[in-house]
């Protein structure tokens, strides 16, 4: 995971590691992915993408 030094400014330094976003067109939702393994972590539930989170091409 990112660190997130100096602790309560509310904000990551960084990209969160061995994650990342994709799109789903069926439902219009972003989904977050683990990198390891392949599997499908979370939904979000507005049609935003997940902050510091790389996307998948």
């Amino acid at each position: 995971m990112a660190t997130n030094p100096p602790t309560g400014d509310n904000r990551r330094r960084g990209m969160v590691r061995d994650r990342s976003q994709t799109y789903n067109p069926g439902n219009q939702r972003w989904t977050k992915r683990d990198s390891d393994t392949g599997r499908f972590m979370d939904q979000k539930a507005d049609d935003k993408p997940f902050k510091g989170v790389r996307k998948e091409r």
